[in-house]
């Protein structure tokens, strides 16, 4: 029931509804234009917006199939009110009412006790950390040169990689040996890449922060915008491998107790006056469900099937990390460069890393290749 207000405000300020009803818009039938094809067009993000002003930031658009009982819908939600988990916990809700347990969905929580335990904090508190950080970097990282952070995610070239078994089981391995999260690994892997991309010494990119581990009881529950993005520093120079993964588990654990500070203030703590970035790289590590469903679910969702879904950002380089639980599949959204390629790196130092971190520790983390065999003989034999 959120919408956002901003003019003649001294700041925008979100304003909650008592009512604010879902807009549903059914598609006239066109017999020349298959429904669904119809659908997506009248929908795309690309051409229709929905206005921050008015609530909900959520909006329906149904169109039948012709001849046919199928109907499809396309769901749109605004970001700065809707992360993942809160998309989740609507599917969920919605999957409840198809099942008749609408008495069973969990109390509402208020949105406004996260707020208030953000404004809570002083944000000198937060400037002090970042400035010890970033203070004395004048540099934008930028692999591949590449600096437009202002895309709107068109163009964007996407891949995908899933990590073979063995290199996820010596991942995870390592990771309960070191005692961190797999995702630990996958920063340090992505440092290389960025460094040596960037033709530097240390690595500067943003990590998506879930903003819930802070939040206060039961925020894993509440609905809203929690996600955040803030920069993560990983210097490579005089490393070893061994020591690389403690390092970079602190600063990700400091990190944490900064979750929800502001990725502008973040970058006003740096050398890098505005409007170059800080960072034009992103790491997103999450965990996400199996493709398998309790007999339950299935059932509520009968003669129902998602078709298609997309997220975009406005970074040129997106890596998306997926924790299937044994598996791990990376996901590069990329403008500029070859997705399947920066996919390729990430999959490839990941697994030098896994591989000098079990054999190796003491051997310099710059020295690992990122380069996997066909990237090798492309830049050896195939550009002479």
């Amino acid at each position: 029931r959120s919408a956002v207000q901003w003019q003649g405000l001294p700041r925008p300020v979100q304003v909650v509804f008592r009512s604010a009803p879902l807009s549903v818009t059914r598609l006239a039938s066109d017999r020349e234009t298959p429904a669904l094809a119809q659908l997506l067009e009248k929908t795309d993000p690309r051409r229709l917006r929905l206005d921050l002003q008015r609530a909900p930031l959520l909006s329906a658009w149904v169109a039948q199939e012709q001849d046919s009982d199928a109907c499809h819908l396309s769901l749109l939600t605004h970001h700065m009110v809707s992360d993942h988990v809160t998309l989740e916990r609507i599917i969920g809700e919605i999957r409840m009412l198809l099942s008749d347990q609408a008495v069973e969905l969990s109390p509402t929580l208020p949105y406004r006790n996260f707020v208030a335990q953000i404004l809570a904090v002083d944000p000198a508190v937060h400037e002090a950390y970042f400035r010890a950080q970033l203070g004395d970097v004048d540099e934008p990282t930028a692999p591949f040169d590449l600096l437009d952070v202002r895309g709107d995610g068109q163009h964007a070239d996407e891949a995908n990689i899933v990590i073979d078994d063995s290199v996820s089981s010596l991942i995870r391995d390592l990771a309960r040996q070191h005692g961190v999260s797999p995702a630990v690994l996958f920063h340090v892997a992505w440092a290389m890449v960025v460094a040596q991309c960037s033709g530097r010494q240390e690595a500067i990119f943003g990590t998506v922060l879930s903003g819930r581990l802070q939040g206060t009881g039961g925020a894993d529950r509440a609905l809203g915008m929690f996600i955040n993005t803030l920069p993560v520093r990983i210097r490579l120079e005089n490393v070893c491998v061994g020591d690389a993964v403690a390092a970079v588990y602190g600063q990700l654990s400091a990190l944490l107790e900064h979750e929800q500070a502001p990725l502008s203030m973040a970058q006003r703590c740096s050398g890098i006056a505005a409007p170059t970035p800080l960072f034009t790289s992103l790491l997103n590590y999450r965990h996400s469900r199996g493709s398998g469903q309790d007999p339950e679910a299935a059932l509520a969702w009968q003669g129902i099937e998602a078709t298609l879904g997309e997220e975009w950002t406005n970074y040129p380089l997106t890596l998306s990390v997926d924790d299937l639980g044994q598996a791990f599949c990376i996901t590069a959204q990329c403008r500029g460069v070859s997705a399947a390629r920066v996919a390729a790196l990430l999959a490839h130092a990941v697994e030098q890393f896994a591989r000098a971190l079990r054999e190796q520790p003491a051997v310099r983390l710059s020295s690992l290749s990122i380069l996997p065999a066909a990237e090798q003989h492309l830049l050896l034999e195939q550009f002479q």
